[in-house]
């Protein structure tokens, strides 16, 4: 087992986009009507190369391996990498609660003890204006919520990206 790390940074209203966040599903019917067939058109051209992150965490695994961001053998190597991901961002969090450096210890302690057990993790904050930052650790081969989801990177290792 191996946890990989992803990183997405953007507008709130692309992250409320549905549709590019859900991967396609069953193909709609010659009876489905136009909004429905457009929703699915969309997802079928968007979400598999999409960086806005799935509405389920384990979806992450269907994305391209361009988008790890990291990838861990140990939970708490994936919650140190999560922790200097909150401490990037924290000063520009919108909620002065949110900015708590007790918070996010607790928060990343969280992240550690979940992924110890096989569990995911995402969180995602509102920045300033109108910007989300999202950030989420999927746990590998396999992931409990969709254990029949292939690893998108072939080997492991102590690897992280910019």
């Amino acid at each position: 087992m191996h946890h990989h790390g992803y990183a997405w940074l953007g507008e709130k209203k692309t992250f409320d986009k549905e549709s590019i966040r859900r991967p396609p599903g069953q193909a709609p019917t010659a009876s489905s009507e136009k909004d429905v067939v457009d929703r699915y058109r969309e997802a079928v051209a968007t979400f598999p190369t999409s960086d806005v992150p799935p509405i389920q965490t384990a979806h992450w695994l269907m994305k391209p391996p361009s988008m790890i961001r990291g990838t861990w053998e140990e939970p708490k190597d994936a919650g140190a990498w999560l922790g200097l991901q909150l401490a990037e961002f924290a000063p520009r969090f919108a909620s002065e609660e949110d900015r708590e450096v007790t918070r996010l210890v607790v928060l990343v302690k969280a992240a550690v003890e979940r992924l110890a057990w096989g569990g995911d993790v995402s969180l995602g904050h509102y920045l300033n204006g109108t910007v989300f930052h999202s950030v989420a650790l999927v746990t590998c081969s396999p992931n409990r919520a969709a254990p029949a989801l292939p690893c998108p990177e072939v080997g492991t290792g102590a690897t992280s990206r910019p």
